[in-house]
């Protein structure tokens, strides 16, 4: 067994044990963290087995599963692949310690609840690791399942429509490259004589195919990643199912989930279809710097503080496909950089802003100030997490963003100069929230627990209520914060160890497009 096979069997069987144990949440919850510790020692095990200097696609496995049409279970990993594996790997066991004392709705339990995330990381792992077009797609929708459950099931008040909204927009974006992956089987097999799912082999196949056809296949991957990523106009389903999951799935929505699609980007719409690539990649980065400052407006008028991440994402993702549309190896790296950091930096975002709103007893950020005078280290959190978010030098993002910015500019000047306005704006509504939440007056009523409003907790019978919500960062909260705040600052002063194994995976990647760097760019270092 490969390691990255045991990546994805191991969360699986740890689902399983999990959701045998629910009667026992006490025993529920330590064997799930268990079993994602153990899964982020294989994780950190194929970080270190994995050559950067080696071939392509590495800890390889493939199990016949329809051999008729030549459809495998086929993983794999190239260094795009593998940070993302290892970024989920370490978000979960800290997902995991903040929804420890979680008060979930009634009739849920925590083992139940910690079942279903396990199961969502192995699913996830799996759609990072698959080879097999097929595949990919059969697990593209699969993992919509658990989450749909997370949602709708663990959620707010409104979490049902979030829910369904969620799973059918992305559903629907799978059908879609459904259709896509079978005009690509199909036209291998008219090439070839026999048709294929494999990755590896349609590469060759589908990059000589006319142009008209790479449009097409184009369009039907693009459709689906664009949603999941999420662009703007597919962008609707990620305010409200942020807003209505719990903490912790909100972290795994939008520090993992929607990566998929920026990374299908990466790894299918640009090697399967590398002529309609650039050939409508005006098109992908008029919705990509639409989205910068869309999310960037978006995100000064939010009221909820839920959803304000969902719009600051919103607004990065625009970053992100800036940088993979702009076809310079600088701009990729940069790209793929800022779905490790942004993963991180909005992961402990969405930790301290949910460690918030157990403290005031609201999601309106109207409710909240002065926090600062009574929780200064969760007042100091929130900074950090902050200025990670508008990308301060010093923290992990500033490379990334850095990165996409220079490497886009050389061959994308227009866009690349609209979207630096959202750097600006990024650091107006980051300071703006932090002012308007722990600087100022205090507000007794959040403080207290007795905000009022449509996003009020209304919790009055829970014991102890009143001095949880004016107690500061507790050990468990420490602990679980503590790792992020390591990251964001290693990354932010020596990232080397990341670009290495990306940048030999963005040069395949260059290579199989067809493109060069221009005369003004050096390169992913």
């Amino acid at each position: 067994m490969t390691l990255l096979l045991a990546l994805v069997l191991l969360p699986i069987v740890g689902s399983v044990v999990v959701a045998l144990l629910r009667g026992n949440a006490g025993a529920a919850k330590w064997t799930a963290l268990g079993f994602s510790l153990a899964e982020l020692v294989i994780a950190v095990a194929a970080w270190f087995a994995y050559d950067p200097a080696g071939p392509r696609m590495q800890l390889t496995s493939s199990i016949p599963w329809i051999p008729s049409f030549d459809i495998n279970f086929s993983l794999g990993v190239d260094g795009i692949a593998l940070v993302m594996v290892l970024v989920i790997a370490v978000l979960m066991p800290l997902v995991l310690g903040y929804s420890w004392g979680e008060k979930l709705p009634e009739g849920r339990t925590h083992g139940g609840f910690f079942s279903l995330l396990l199961l969502e990381q192995a699913l996830t792992v799996a759609v990072f690791a698959a080879t097999d077009v097929f595949l990919f797609y059969v697990l593209f929708e699969i993992m919509l399942i658990p989450m749909y459950f997370l949602i709708g099931g663990y959620g707010g008040e409104n979490r049902s429509y979030a829910a369904v909204k969620f799973f059918l927009y992305s559903f629907l974006g799978g059908l879609i490259m459904l259709a896509s992956a079978i005009g690509a089987y199909s036209y291998s097999a008219q090439v070839t004589g026999e048709g294929t799912f494999d990755w590896a082999k349609l590469v060759p196949i589908l990059s000589d195919a006319p142009l008209n056809v790479q449009i097409w296949l184009f369009l039907g991957f693009f459709t689906a990643f664009a949603i999941k990523a999420p662009l703007i106009p597919f962008h609707t389903w990620l305010p409200d199912a942020a807003q209505q999951a719990p903490i912790g799935v909100a972290v795994i929505v939008v520090g993992v989930l929607d990566k998929v699609g920026t990374f299908g980007f990466l790894r299918y719409s640009l090697p399967l279809t590398p002529q309609a690539s650039l050939q409508l990649a005006p098109l992908v980065l008029v919705l990509a710097v639409i989205g910068v400052l869309y999310g960037s407006l978006q995100a000064f008028g939010q009221t909820d503080l839920k959803r304000f991440i969902a719009y600051v994402s919103i607004a990065h993702f625009g970053f992100i496909a800036l940088g993979i549309f702009a076809f310079t190896s600088q701009a990729h790296v940069g790209a793929v950089s800022y779905m490790i950091n942004h993963s991180i930096a909005t992961g402990m975002l969405i930790l301290v802003i949910g460690m918030i709103i157990v403290r005031g007893g609201s999601t309106r950020i109207a409710d909240y100030g002065g926090m600062a005078k009574v929780t200064p280290l969760l007042a100091g959190t929130l900074l950090i997490a902050g200025l990670s978010t508008l990308s301060l030098p010093g923290t992990n993002s500033f490379v990334s963003e850095f990165l996409v910015l220079v490497g886009s500019f050389p061959t994308r000047p227009v866009y690349t100069t609209l979207a630096t306005i959202g750097m600006v704006l990024a650091a107006v509504y980051v300071l703006w929230l932090y002012q308007r939440t722990m600087q100022g007056p205090v507000r007794g009523d959040a403080l207290l627990g007795t905000a009022t409003g449509p996003g009020a907790v209304t919790d009055p019978n829970r014991e102890g209520a009143h001095r949880l919500r004016l107690a500061d960062l507790g050990p468990r909260e420490i602990a679980v914060l503590a790792p992020l705040i390591v990251l964001i600052i290693g990354l932010g002063v020596y990232p080397q160890p990341v670009l290495d194994v990306i940048n030999p995976s963005v040069a395949a990647t260059m290579s199989e497009v067809g493109v060069t760097d221009p005369v003004t760019s050096q390169g992913g270092n």
